[in-house]
């Protein structure tokens, strides 16, 4: 029995000394359920919308002040036409405009009724059914108060108009998600393997006698793989298109540079990962572990991000699936052109030299 004792105490000894051991028992559960905990949420916090007021009197602005007072929605701007709506919906920023009709005290006093009109932006048809229902809700609320002192009572009326998806089918937000998801993993996957196979095959001598500098190390590893990712893409895109009716509204020719711009970023993290990585399973779980719940979650794939805490909001701007959604669902979903994306393009084009620069500079410590 002493000696079984002793042969567990060995073992615990072994597993506080390993520190991954320890990271893995302790540092991912609280990561994972802090992660969870604060981002997978039903509810909408500080959307941005627009407000198209054409009556322009004290009782709008009362509406107004009350919708932006709620934790629920930001008033990015006001909007002073409606041909403004498409072109503020094509940047992104915003996710609704609240359009109060002409006239709206004098049809409430008159008609006993005024409108209001909700046009969201439909391309994530969850958000834009919770932002339709909260705005009715602010709506319905002010209504009973002002019901409260008048005689025969008011009503507003609200009117849903739906861009870019107006029948309201998930498959638009499903398509780019998961086309974003495994192009980024499987991509990252793939080579992040690559230099670590070449240290635990042994193979990594012939590279280091090799004439080639790191550089041409490195784009040696990405390039087959970047044929691979281009086909896995265009099986998604034309199975997106013809199975499940995904618009492309957008250049083909754009859509095509920015998805290889994106498996460019990709493979380029996961040399960078097989640089830092000793072995092919540390390699492997850094890039399922490390990559696929920050993808998932933070890339504004499933949760919004605009319903997440600060912190987590910051954090999603490192993570590069997040900047490829943005683009992918402008190009196929609203036509947007470079114009638009521009500012994505560079973030993803900035990112992807980062990594290939401190691959090389990772790689370079190794050989010496």
């Amino acid at each position: 029995m002493k000696r079984f004792i002793g042969f567990v105490t060995k073992e615990f000894y072994h597993i506080f000394r390993d520190k991954r051991s320890m990271f893995i028992l302790f540092g991912m559960p609280i990561a994972q359920i802090m992660l969870f905990g604060f981002a997978i949420t039903n509810e909408i916090n500080n959307v941005n919308i627009a407000i198209l007021d054409k009556s322009k009197d004290t009782k709008t602005q009362k509406i107004i002040n009350k919708i932006s007072a709620s934790k629920y929605f930001y008033i990015e701007q006001e909007i002073s036409s409606e041909y403004q709506i498409e072109s503020i919906f094509k940047k992104g920023k915003v996710k609704a405009v609240l359009v109060f009709e002409n006239h709206f005290v004098k049809n409430l006093q008159t008609q006993k009724q005024a409108k209001v009109q909700v046009i969201t932006d439909a391309t994530d048809p969850n958000i834009a059914n919770t932002i339709t229902n909260y705005v009715n809700a602010i709506l319905q609320n002010h209504t009973q108060e002002i019901n409260n002192t008048n005689q025969p009572a008011y009503q507003i009326q609200t009117q849903t108009q739906l861009y870019y998806n107006p029948e309201l089918k998930s498959v638009f937000t499903f398509v780019p998600g998961v086309m974003t998801v495994i192009l980024m993993l499987v991509s990252a996957m793939m080579t992040s393997i690559s230099i670590t196979r070449e240290k635990e095959l042994g193979t990594m001598e012939v590279l280091l006698v090799s004439p080639l500098n790191p550089l041409q190390v490195i784009l040696g590893k990405v390039f087959p793989y970047i044929f691979l990712s281009i086909i896995n893409a265009t099986v998604i895109v034309v199975l997106g298109v013809f199975v499940f009716g995904m618009p492309i509204e957008g250049s083909i020719l754009l859509l095509a540079f920015e998805s290889i711009l994106f498996i460019i970023t990709a493979l380029s993290l996961g040399i960078l990962i097989s640089t830092l990585s000793n072995s092919q399973q540390t390699a492997m779980m850094i890039s399922l572990m490390g990559l696929m719940l920050p993808v998932i979650i933070l890339s504004g794939f499933i949760f919004p991000l605009s319903s997440m805490p600060l912190p987590l909001q910051v954090i999603s701007n490192i993570i590069p699936a997040k900047w490829f959604i943005i683009i992918i669902k402008a190009i196929m979903l609203k036509g947007a052109s470079i114009e638009i994306i521009w500012k994505e393009t560079l973030i993803l084009i900035g990112m992807t030299l980062f990594f290939i620069v401190l691959s090389i500079k990772k790689y370079k410590i190794r050989l010496e």
